[in-house]
């Protein structure tokens, strides 16, 4: 049985967040819900009209390509893409060909990778073709006609389903924190376009993936047997195009099925066609489109209402100079600062709000603690910090459906929570009750532990007696202790933290129904 490779390359665009579109002065709303009210006679393609490029736009552009450590052109121009289709007004696609904004670039992947990024251009979007359900025609919605967009094109270096998936990730989280667009794919803000091919493994690396087969004796599977090494032959197979991806899910299930349907094909000896397929995300399954263009088949040409754009070397500068903190470094600055978890980074890392309000959260806990030196361990507090941000706070956003900027607890009050479960002012249990009443009220969580007294109960005389009626009134659960059931223990533990609404100092009051079993 032959073995493959598979081999494949990306195709990203993303929506850029301007306040207009690429070539007019028409806003640029990706959620306008009333058709084709944001155009105009330029972005419609009317005889006569001309194009103006949107600086904005081109300075994104270079952001993420500063970000990828891309080659930032200090000449490009745009072309004109010819191709017909309803949805595209003018007749062409005003793109870049042989001039792109952005040359070769490269981003790491955490699983080690590294891919090239070929170019990064920039052209306007098509309109937007809807096909009613039922009807015998279809209607086009011009306001996405002119908006810009941002393509990025990779190396053919992914070689797995994972490596997409990484890929797609990371490039998403780049392109929010230097702010060119919101990327989300589900208001197709991102679009992932993947091409595969499959080529034939040498005969040594068909060999190491032998050795490296499971005890079972079963090849060990595609996103698992390769590496980065070139181990495959030099000869490339033949490339498919998938569209449609509509999510970094489905971009990872599309890549992993089409590797399997390609397989099958070369086992049987059948030929790969050379196709544009999309994803039946229902049937979890690609599909054939249409025969694959060449570039030659879009007749490209220098967009001649456009002249060349020139960029001095201190313009290029600006772009690189000024980007802020990338995702990759920061998860590594919060895995050494904070002492985090991979997964805690990952959240922060994800959700950049709630990352800086865990770390505006640590700063005042740090300035309490050198402030009262002695009283807590400081080493603690960031991790306790993120223990309760990430479960109960999370937790309680999800349960409401809100976002952490429609809260009325700021960074300042949640640290004093934290700081009051560190002091042990409070409990675990009570926080949780604390934490509820401060997400109602926006009150100040000191205030609400002396308004409903709600501090922990550490008195041993007052303790002592709660326990002994606990034990009294608990016979069974005592005598299972005794003989060495430690879950009977938790049990009366529950039973004296309700009895004391949570308050006791459970520590406390493990110890004292302890003594109290021993001498009933």
């Amino acid at each position: 049985m032959s073995t493959y490779e598979a081999v494949i390359g990306l195709e990203i665009h993303a929506e850029l967040k301007t306040q207009t579109k690429m070539f007019c002065v028409c806003k640029n709303d990706p959620d306008e819900v009333h058709p084709n009210v944001n155009v105009c006679p330029v972005c419609m393609g009317h005889p006569g009209t001309l194009p103006v490029p949107n600086q904005e736009a081109i300075s994104l552009v270079q952001r993420v390509g500063a970000a990828l450590g891309c080659v930032l052109a200090d000449v490009s121009k745009f072309d004109r893409k010819n191709y017909f289709y309803p949805d595209l007004p003018k007749g062409y696609q005003i793109s870049q060909y042989d001039e792109p904004l952005c040359g070769r670039g490269e981003l790491v992947l955490r699983n080690g990778r590294r891919i090239g990024i070929t170019r990064i251009h920039l052209e306007e979007d098509t309109g937007r073709s809807q096909h009613p359900e039922g009807a015998d025609y279809s209607v086009v919605d011009f306001n996405r006609a002119g908006r810009p967009l941002m393509e990025l094109v990779t190396e053919p270096d992914l070689r797995t389903a994972e490596d997409v998936e990484l890929f797609a990730q990371e490039l998403q989280r780049i392109i929010r924190y230097v702010g060119a667009s919101e990327a989300n794919m589900d208001k197709g803000e991102m679009r992932v376009e993947v091409n595969i091919s499959l080529r034939e493994l040498s005969e040594t690396a068909r060999k190491e993936t032998e050795s490296r087969n499971g005890a079972n004796g079963q090849p060990i599977s595609v996103d698992r047997r390769l590496d980065q090494r070139e181990s495959a032959t030099s000869t490339f197979g033949t490339k498919v195009e998938v569209k449609n991806l509509n999510s970094i899910r489905a971009a990872r299930l599309a890549v992993a099925t089409e590797i399997d349907r390609q397989s099958d094909l070369l086992e049987d000896g059948k030929p790969v066609l050379q196709e544009t397929r999309g994803w039946h995300d229902t049937k979890q399954t690609t599909f054939s489109q249409r025969s694959k263009e060449e570039a030659h088949d879009y007749r490209y040409f220098p967009e001649p209402d456009i002249p060349p754009l020139r960029f001095p070397d201190a313009v290029l500068e600006v772009a690189r100079a000024e980007l802020p903190e990338l995702p990759q470094q920061r998860r590594e600055r919060l895995l050494a600062e904070y002492g985090l978890t991979e997964e805690e980074a990952g959240v922060f890392v994800d959700d950049k709000a709630m990352g800086e309000y865990y770390e505006k959260t640590v700063s005042e806990l740090r300035a309490w603690a050198e402030a009262d030196p002695g009283n807590i361990e400081t080493a603690s507090l960031p991790k306790l910090a993120a223990n309760y941000l990430l479960s109960d706070f999370r937790g309680l956003l999800i349960e409401k459906g809100a976002a952490l900027n429609e809260t009325q607890i700021t960074p300042e009050n949640f640290a004093e929570l934290v700081k009051l479960v560190a002091q042990g002012t409070v409990t675990s249990r009570v926080a949780k009750d604390l934490l509820q009443e401060m997400f109602a009220t926006g009150q100040d969580p000191s205030d609400i532990v002396k308004e409903k007294g709600l501090a922990q109960v550490s008195d041993e005389g007052e303790l002592a007696v709660i326990a002994a009626d606990i034990v009294a009134k608990n016979p069974q659960a005592a005598g299972d202790f005794r003989a060495g059931k430690e879950e009977a223990l938790k049990f009366l533990v529950g039973k004296m933290m309700a009895a004391t609404k949570g308050k006791a100092n459970p520590a406390l009051a493990e110890e004292l129904l302890q003594r109290a079993i021993a001498r009933s």
